[in-house]
């Protein structure tokens, strides 16, 4: 028990919670009417010393509260500021140039493709993929497969870097080269936010969509460090392209968007519809052989995916 009566009255002082703008509860509590009596055992005492703890974290809750209630207004409107809007000419592209393909599956033909091309959004690209679709680049897409059939698009097979194809590039002047293609996409990816390969696109293949994303590694080069980007693999020659049978999120780390198939989309639809060759990446012995570095795995992997039907391109032309 504890006699001292100075010290006892010096207790309601110490007990009192500080003051604050916000009005405090009021607590109904045994501590205060015990604290007249003069006598306290430790449970009383332990009791009134939670409740001037309790009112303590009390006063300081409302106090965090009034503040974040008056900062909130000032949060939001920083936050919606921050929001990137969207850019107009990213979902408003106007075509300048159409092509057309005529498509067979096993010699039959099905169909044709009209495509819309943005030659003032994405010049470098709809100049590549016009001067092949017309033959002006010495080759053409005219006879060539489509040759990987996926779930939400279809992959033309371009043209190849070497041989028959190579030479006559070559014989034309034309560049088969990916790195200004790169650049366009560059720009494109940064200034469209969202998915760029929607329902209906034509794009042409930068980067293998297969192949892992690139890793940054730092490298030295004339005494100095600096990060470069290391792939696996060889990248596509810009005449590959894709069409999308619905939104395709997975291309835009590798594909430039061109054009918007204007008419034919059932054809594009009907060579979605072809059988493949099923892919068989989950077994364990395809886990094994790739892993120890087995050419069988690798050449099954390009097999996946791939029509048993002959997809071919059998004309193709700009219309104006």
């Amino acid at each position: 028990m504890l006699q001292n009566l100075k010290f006892l009255q010096s207790t309601p002082q110490l007990l009192q919670p500080p003051t604050s703008a916000a009005p405090l509860p009021q607590l109904h509590s045994t501590c205060f009417p015990i604290l007249k009596q003069f006598k306290l055992s430790r449970r009383e005492l332990t009791i009134c010393s939670n409740s001037s703890l309790l009112l303590l974290l009390g006063s300081q809750a409302l106090e965090s509260k009034a503040k974040a209630e008056e900062s909130s207004p000032n949060d939001n409107q920083q936050k919606e500021e921050n929001v990137a809007t969207p850019n107009p000419n990213c979902s408003n592209k106007v075509p300048t140039k159409r092509a057309f393909l005529d498509i067979a599956i096993d010699g039959e033909p099905v169909g044709r493709l009209v495509i819309g091309l943005y030659g003032d959004d994405v010049p470098v690209g709809t100049a590549r993929f016009g001067s092949i679709v017309s033959g002006a680049a010495g080759i053409s897409y005219r006879r060539k497969e489509f040759v990987k059939i996926m779930p939400n698009y279809v992959q033309h097979g371009g043209l190849r870097s070497y041989g028959v194809d190579a030479e006559l590039a070559k014989r034309s002047g034309s560049n088969l080269a990916v790195e200004n293609l790169r650049e366009e996409w560059e720009r494109e990816y940064e200034k469209c936010p969202g998915v760029k390969n929607l329902a209906g696109t034509v794009s042409i293949l930068v980067r293998d969509p297969s192949k892992p994303p690139p890793k940054l590694k730092l490298v030295a080069r004339k005494g100095k460090l600096e990060i470069d980007e290391e792939e696996i693999g060889t990248d596509p020659n810009g005449t590959e392209f894709v069409i999308s049978i619905m939104d395709s999120p997975e291309l835009d780390a590798s594909a430039l968007v061109i054009g918007q198939v204007l008419d034919g989309m059932e054809v594009v639809k009907r060579i979605g519809q072809v059988k493949t060759v099923q892919e068989n990446t989950a077994s364990p012995y395809f886990r094994v052989a790739k892993l120890i570095g087995d050419k069988r795995a690798v050449v099954a992997e390009r097999g996946f995916n791939r029509p048993y039907a002959k997809v071919v391109i059998n004309n193709c032309g700009l219309m104006d």
